[in-house]
């Protein structure tokens, strides 16, 4: 592997596993393998992960898209998953003990936020939350037993940047593991190992797949960390199949080209919002009025395909222009090549009361879009008649 190639080049050739002349990795739809003496002596020696013996262990397809996938973020080993959720649970279930502190904060996806305060407190693990915006506000709140910091680098679903270069210097003094979901920014835009992260988190159901056909997660990063979430992946069952990673590494290949296609139009949408009458507010990392735009400017290659923004009129306002959009699709994914709108305070976020969505900013009429790859002048079209 060339290490000078650009992004758009890994995409499409990084991690490929050529069989008897096959230009792509064919498909081993197999649960299992013939066993070999090398088999049985990595089995013997504890290293069963270095060979195929069967597929919930590791298979041809899942190290193929792991590889592309981290070659992508910069790592040396990466794992896929059966969703993100998959991902996230078999990570911090690897790396927290019991009495262990777990350092997050409330703006996260309503999934992991969900697990991370129903499920780990049973565990005995402690939870604390900060402001990621904050690298003051995140070293105060580091405790004694603080084993893992994760924040998102581009939260869900608003739009706050983690002050990654501070953040990562912190937590590499402390020694404690840092983990970023990077599923917004993917790695086109932002590479958060290269900021100080230990671990970098994708629901590949959305950007890296990009095609709305599969659900799917990865983590990349330090390989003696995920040999210890590859153990638990083994025991809770949480592995790729053969088939979604033939589909994650095909739709991976034009994933620089995807994005970039967001960036332009997700900055051309949230100037087409910021102007309208409708709208009360408008959050994309793109905009001068953007709180945190000089960071952006220094961490992000592009600003993404993600935009939140609240229609006046509250609630009611809000799922009426839902209702009127043509090309924009009412459903609760992202990432993909059609653009999805959907509202957090009853879809990704449900489960948050009231007070912690007020707290968040998740305020009455806040929708979230995530742009496709449509022409930008239809999907301004649509948009200003729904508003109107």
């Amino acid at each position: 592997m060339d290490n000078s190639w650009g992004l758009s080049t890994i995409s499409v050739h990084s991690g490929e596993k050529n069989y008897q002349g096959s230009l792509t990795t064919p498909l081993f739809q197999t649960s299992t393998y013939l066993l070999s003496p090398t088999a049985y002596q990595a089995i013997e020696e504890g290293r069963p992960r270095e060979e195929y013996v069967y597929t919930r262990w590791g298979n041809q397809n899942q190290l193929s898209v792991a590889e592309k996938v981290a070659r992508l973020e910069g790592a040396e080993d990466g794992l896929v998953f059966s969703s993100g959720m998959a991902a996230i649970s078999s990570l911090l279930l690897a790396l927290l003990r019991r009495g262990d502190h777990l350092l997050t904060t409330k703006d996260l996806y309503g999934g992991t936020y969900s697990f991370i305060t129903e499920e780990l407190p049973q565990r005995g693990i402690e939870i604390g939350f900060t402001d990621q915006t904050d690298p003051q506000r995140v070293e105060e709140a580091i405790k004694p037993n603080t084993r893992v910091i994760l924040f998102e680098s581009v939260s869900n679903p608003l739009l706050k940047l983690t002050s990654l270069p501070e953040v990562g210097q912190v937590a590499k003094r402390k020694g404690i593991s840092l983990v970023v979901d990077n599923t917004f920014s993917t790695p086109i835009n932002l590479r958060p190992l290269e900021w100080g992260a230990d671990i970098v988190l994708h629901s590949c159901t959305k950007y890296l797949n990009g095609h709305s056909d599969l659900v799917a997660g990865a983590l990349v990063g330090k390989g003696e960390i995920l040999n210890e979430v590859w153990k638990v992946m083994v025991r809770l069952g949480g592995c790729l199949d053969p088939h979604a990673c033939f589909l994650l590494e095909r739709g991976m290949k034009t994933l620089a080209l995807r994005v970039e296609r967001q960036n332009q139009s997700g900055l051309g949408v949230a100037k087409f919002l910021e102007g309208h009458s409708a709208v009360e507010k408008v959050i994309y990392p793109g905009l001068s009025s953007y709180p945190q735009r000089r960071l952006a400017d220094r961490l992000l290659s592009g600003f993404g395909g993600m935009v939140t923004f609240q229609v006046k009129g509250g609630d009611e306002a809000a799922l009426k222009v839902m209702s009127k959009l043509r090309i924009i699709k009412e459903a609760t994914s992202l990432g993909g090549v059609e653009s999805l709108i959907s509202m957090p305070t009853n879809t990704s976020h449900h489960l948050l009361s009231s007070e912690e969505k007020a707290e968040l900013g998740i305020d009455p009429g806040f929708l979230r879009l995530s742009v496709g790859i449509e022409d930008l002048d239809d999907l301004i079209g649509d948009l200003n008649s729904a508003l109107r």
